[in-house]
């Protein structure tokens, strides 16, 4: 993930095969967030709440769900480190 600044010069280059790009923009979110894994929080009790539902793995009954014919492969999250994002 990348975060840019307004007026920040941007180049973008595929190779032979081209590439898919997905480009977020918007407001500036006030407050800290954080970063765990594939969670961003406003808070390091939201982090520690969504780490404990994935651990679960109770899929489509809490916050989390995959596709029916992918909930056999669970992919366990790494040990918790919650970082802030600056």
């Amino acid at each position: 993930m990348l975060v840019f600044r307004p007026g920040d010069p941007i180049t973008i280059g595929a190779g032979d095969a081209g590439a898919r790009l997905l480009l977020l923009g918007g407001a500036t979110l006030g407050g800290p967030r954080y970063i765990w894994w594939n969670f961003v929080a406003s808070s390091r009790e939201r982090i520690d709440a969504a780490r404990e539902e994935w651990r679960k793995a109770e899929w489509g009954k809490g916050l989390f769900d995959l596709p029916p014919d992918d909930r056999s492969e669970f992919i366990p999250a790494p040990s918790p480190t919650v970082l802030p994002i600056k």
